[in-house]
């Protein structure tokens, strides 16, 4: 046998626990429970506050304390639930129980068999779901990835000016600054980013099979779809009238598509930076104590953009495969959903410990200004296009005699490299107005930028 105590499965609750503890607080086992315990509260206060079956409304003092019981869930709840779990077998029905046992202890078992009321597992388990991973998102995973994105279009503005050769294809082409090609991938981010923001985070409440047939039974004057939007609303969801035993999930799917896509861009984003350090783009500054290479002394890794890869790939297989099964079920109702949903966390956790590492990994780079000059004075023929342009423009002008621009240029460019003094004299040479030669010999790669530098104000 092992000396080795019990250990975790998962690297997010071990190796990186630190980085993702924050997403436990909502979509852990734990948080779970504390949210179905919420769920199955509030509906009893509202059930009393709707004088169900004679009862009377709550105090305040009385409601206070049924909500203080979700305020101090703790270690000692969750080892209760456990032992009850134990007996039922149901996790839910743990949860009913463990409710009913705080009326007993606060003198509320009158309303106690109100407890659970009319509810399937589904209407406990879909709001106590929607309620974590909406606040999963909307207190930790929001502001973290809004921090990175800001962080990018902090960057893109400082070096809005700094030009930058382009390479398409893997060849030199229309230079471009630094500063605009950070901005488009903030400006892509902040698009997904309002995509999230805007979620709708859908709650059913309709009993067994949706349709209210116990509810109706027990009182038939009750108006219980007002009911069941009133309370859905109360947990800050909105209510889905038409579902089957379950909440069907298009949200969720929804949701997980975007943060996927969110996901992408940012992977996109740090292939890219890898491949600028690689280029000499950006400087990385070294950690003191840090190694790179267990070998290789001189070596800094670009290990935070590696890691920031892996985690958004097993955070995007991860969402990908919920979006996928979630939004599927046979007839009304099958437990594929239950076991998938239990893996929420990870998906979020993944993510987020990718921006972490992103935002940590941008802070240890510096802009190599020489580089990106030298690159730039490497590459004079990148001018061809803006030669080949101005001369078809002098013609239809009239100022030209020259057929086919691009053909010619493609003549002095195409598959070497060709300097400044060659390109001046070969502009000087052209069948084209005096003007547009000065025009053409005042150009630099560096000053061939278009409006790279004015479409940063495009970013929101």
């Amino acid at each position: 046998m092992s000396p080795l105590p019990d250990q975790y499965l998962s690297p997010l609750d071990n190796r990186y626990f630190a980085a993702v503890a924050p997403i436990g607080e909502h979509l852990s086992e734990a948080a779970l429970n504390r949210a179905r315990v919420k769920v199955e509260i509030e509906w009893l206060i509202q059930l009393t506050d709707l004088r169900m079956f004679g009862t009377e409304p709550l105090s305040a003092e009385q409601q206070q304390a049924l909500r203080q019981v979700v305020a101090d869930f703790d270690q000692r709840a969750i080892d209760e639930l456990a032992e009850i779990e134990a007996v039922t077998k149901h996790d839910v029905k743990a949860v009913e129980y463990y409710v009913r046992a705080r009326l007993d202890e606060l003198g509320l078992n009158s309303i106690a068999e109100l407890t659970h009321f009319g509810c399937t597992s589904e209407d406990i388990n879909n709001t106590a779901y929607a309620i974590t991973i909406r606040d999963a998102i909307e207190q930790v995973w929001l502001p973290a990835a809004t921090a990175l994105v800001d962080q990018i279009g902090a960057l893109a503005v400082a070096e809005r000016a700094q030009p930058m050769l382009s390479l398409t294809h893997g060849q030199p082409a229309t230079p471009t600054t630094l500063g605009k090609e950070l901005a488009v991938v903030a400006h892509r981010l902040r698009r997904q980013l309002r995509r999230i923001e805007s979620q709708e985070y859908l709650g059913k409440w309709a009993g067994a099979t949706g349709n209210f047939a116990a509810h109706l039974v027990s009182s038939p004057e009750t108006d219980w779809e007002s009911v069941a939007e009133q309370f859905t609303g109360r947990l800050g969801l909105v209510w889905n009238p038409l579902t089957t035993q379950i909440e069907s999930h298009d949200w969720q799917a929804e949701l997980y598509g975007a943060i996927g896509h969110f996901n992408r861009i940012l992977h996109n984003f740090c292939s890219d930076v890898w491949l600028y350090i690689m280029r000499g783009v950006f400087k990385q500054i070294p950690a003191p104590g840090a190694t790179g290479s267990s070998t290789m002394p001189h070596k800094i890794n670009p290990i935070r953009f590696e890691n920031a890869e892996s985690n958004l790939e097993m955070s995007c297989a991860v969402l990908d495969s919920l979006a996928q099964t979630l939004v599927t079920s046979r007839m009304q109702r099958d437990l594929t959903d239950s076991s998938s949903q239990r893996n929420i966390g990870v998906g979020f956790g993944h993510s987020l410990l990718a921006i972490s590492n992103v935002a940590k990994g941008l802070d240890a780079l510096a802009v190599n200004s020489d580089r990106l000059a030298e690159e730039l004075d490497g590459n004079w023929e990148v001018l061809a296009e803006a030669i080949q342009t101005v001369i078809r423009a002098e013609k239809v002008a009239g100022r030209s005699s020259i057929d086919d621009p691009y053909a010619v240029l493609k003549e002095l460019t195409r598959g070497h490299s060709v300097g400044r003094d060659e390109l001046i004299a070969f502009v000087d040479g052209l069948d084209i107005s005096d003007a547009a030669k000065q025009q053409l010999r005042e150009l630099t790669p560096a000053s061939y930028t278009g409006r790279s530098n004015e479409l940063i104000d495009r970013l929101r």
